[in-house]
Protein backbone atom coordinates (compact mmCIF):
# COMPACT_ATOMS: atom_id res chain seq x y z
CA UNK A 1 0.00 0.00 0.00
CA UNK A 2 1.28 3.22 -1.07
CA UNK A 3 1.68 5.94 1.87
CA UNK A 4 3.27 9.05 0.59
CA UNK A 5 3.67 10.06 -3.19
CA UNK A 6 6.09 12.53 -4.33
CA UNK A 7 5.17 14.82 -7.06
CA UNK A 8 7.70 16.74 -9.20
CA UNK A 9 7.16 19.18 -11.35
CA UNK A 10 8.95 22.34 -13.40
CA UNK A 11 6.86 25.67 -12.32
CA UNK A 12 7.94 26.93 -15.19
CA UNK A 13 6.23 24.91 -17.33
CA UNK A 14 2.36 24.74 -15.78
CA UNK A 15 0.77 23.60 -18.34
CA UNK A 16 2.89 20.94 -19.22
CA UNK A 17 3.23 20.32 -15.69
CA UNK A 18 -0.72 20.01 -14.48
CA UNK A 19 -1.25 16.61 -16.24
CA UNK A 20 1.89 15.28 -13.65
CA UNK A 21 -0.01 16.47 -10.46
CA UNK A 22 -3.47 15.45 -11.99
CA UNK A 23 -2.05 11.38 -12.37
CA UNK A 24 -0.25 11.65 -8.78
CA UNK A 25 -3.42 13.01 -7.35
CA UNK A 26 -5.68 10.53 -8.72
CA UNK A 27 -2.57 7.43 -7.26
CA UNK A 28 -2.77 9.32 -3.96
CA UNK A 29 -6.70 9.17 -3.68
CA UNK A 30 -6.66 5.38 -5.12
CA UNK A 31 -5.09 4.23 -1.64
CA UNK A 32 -5.31 7.46 0.87
CA UNK A 33 -1.77 8.76 0.13
CA UNK A 34 -0.10 11.43 1.68
CA UNK A 35 0.38 13.72 -1.56
CA UNK A 36 3.96 15.88 -1.53
CA UNK A 37 4.46 18.17 -4.65
CA UNK A 38 8.20 19.52 -4.48
CA UNK A 39 9.93 21.81 -7.56
CA UNK A 40 13.23 22.61 -7.29
CA UNK A 41 15.13 26.03 -7.81
CA UNK A 42 19.06 26.07 -9.36
CA UNK A 43 21.47 26.44 -6.92
CA UNK A 44 23.18 29.59 -8.59
CA UNK A 45 25.27 29.65 -5.50
CA UNK A 46 27.54 26.80 -6.41
CA UNK A 47 28.96 28.40 -9.89
CA UNK A 48 30.67 31.59 -10.97
CA UNK A 49 27.24 33.00 -12.03
CA UNK A 50 26.17 32.85 -7.62
CA UNK A 51 28.81 35.22 -7.40
CA UNK A 52 26.60 37.89 -8.59
CA UNK A 53 23.40 36.81 -6.50
CA UNK A 54 23.13 36.85 -2.39
CA UNK A 55 21.38 35.24 -0.13
CA UNK A 56 17.85 37.44 -0.47
CA UNK A 57 18.08 36.67 -4.13
CA UNK A 58 17.75 33.10 -3.47
CA UNK A 59 15.26 33.37 -0.49
CA UNK A 60 13.35 35.70 -2.91
CA UNK A 61 13.46 33.21 -5.54
CA UNK A 62 12.70 30.30 -3.39
CA UNK A 63 9.52 32.43 -2.03
CA UNK A 64 8.37 33.16 -5.14
CA UNK A 65 8.64 29.50 -6.38
CA UNK A 66 6.46 28.48 -3.22
CA UNK A 67 3.69 30.85 -4.30
CA UNK A 68 3.88 29.66 -7.91
CA UNK A 69 3.65 25.62 -6.34
CA UNK A 70 0.54 26.27 -4.58
CA UNK A 71 -0.91 28.41 -7.48
CA UNK A 72 -0.10 25.82 -9.84
CA UNK A 73 -1.28 22.69 -7.71
CA UNK A 74 -4.69 24.83 -6.83
CA UNK A 75 -5.00 25.28 -10.55
CA UNK A 76 -4.57 21.44 -11.70
CA UNK A 77 -6.18 19.62 -8.36
CA UNK A 78 -8.74 21.80 -7.18
CA UNK A 79 -8.29 24.65 -3.83
CA UNK A 80 -9.82 21.77 -1.30
CA UNK A 81 -7.48 19.00 -2.90
CA UNK A 82 -4.57 21.61 -2.64
CA UNK A 83 -4.69 22.41 1.08
CA UNK A 84 -3.95 18.37 1.62
CA UNK A 85 -0.59 18.81 -0.48
CA UNK A 86 3.23 19.43 1.18
CA UNK A 87 4.49 21.84 -0.65
CA UNK A 88 7.88 21.49 -0.98
CA UNK A 89 10.84 24.21 -2.81
CA UNK A 90 14.13 22.64 -2.83
CA UNK A 91 17.13 24.59 -4.10
CA UNK A 92 19.90 22.58 -5.98
CA UNK A 93 20.14 19.68 -8.63
CA UNK A 94 16.41 18.71 -9.82
CA UNK A 95 17.17 14.44 -9.84
CA UNK A 96 19.46 15.00 -6.46
CA UNK A 97 16.90 17.01 -5.08
CA UNK A 98 13.94 15.07 -5.95
CA UNK A 99 16.00 11.45 -4.49
CA UNK A 100 16.87 13.12 -1.24
CA UNK A 101 13.52 14.44 -0.63
CA UNK A 102 11.91 11.00 -1.85
CA UNK A 103 14.14 9.40 0.81
CA UNK A 104 13.47 11.64 3.40
CA UNK A 105 10.07 11.59 3.47
CA UNK A 106 9.90 7.95 3.32
CA UNK A 107 7.96 8.30 0.03
CA UNK A 108 6.58 4.83 -2.11
CA UNK A 109 6.11 6.92 -5.37
CA UNK A 110 7.52 9.12 -7.39
CA UNK A 111 5.40 10.69 -9.48
CA UNK A 112 7.69 12.93 -12.39
CA UNK A 113 6.95 14.41 -16.06
CA UNK A 114 8.96 13.40 -19.06
CA UNK A 115 9.19 15.93 -21.74
CA UNK A 116 10.49 15.33 -25.27
CA UNK A 117 14.38 15.02 -25.65
CA UNK A 118 16.44 17.40 -26.89
CA UNK A 119 19.90 17.02 -28.24
CA UNK A 120 21.67 17.35 -25.05
CA UNK A 121 19.37 15.07 -23.07
CA UNK A 122 21.15 12.12 -25.02
CA UNK A 123 24.62 13.05 -23.80
CA UNK A 124 23.63 14.10 -19.89
CA UNK A 125 20.29 12.18 -19.65
CA UNK A 126 16.82 14.44 -18.53
CA UNK A 127 16.42 14.30 -14.53
CA UNK A 128 13.31 11.91 -14.99
CA UNK A 129 15.79 9.31 -16.45
CA UNK A 130 18.28 9.53 -13.50
CA UNK A 131 15.22 10.07 -11.03
CA UNK A 132 13.99 6.29 -12.44
CA UNK A 133 17.77 5.06 -12.34
CA UNK A 134 18.80 5.93 -9.12
CA UNK A 135 15.52 6.16 -7.11
CA UNK A 136 15.43 3.18 -4.25
CA UNK A 137 10.97 3.56 -4.49
CA UNK A 138 8.58 3.08 -7.82
CA UNK A 139 8.38 5.64 -10.03
CA UNK A 140 5.60 6.31 -12.51
CA UNK A 141 6.51 8.75 -15.09
CA UNK A 142 3.86 11.05 -17.20
CA UNK A 143 4.15 11.77 -20.54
Amino acid sequence: MIKTILCAVDITRPDEDANVLKAAKKLADMDGAQLDVITVVPDFGASVVGAYFQDHHVKSAQDGAAAALSEMAEQAIGKDANLAVRHIVSIGSVYEEVLKTAKLSKADLIVIGAHKPDFKDYLLGPNAARVVRHSECSVYVVR
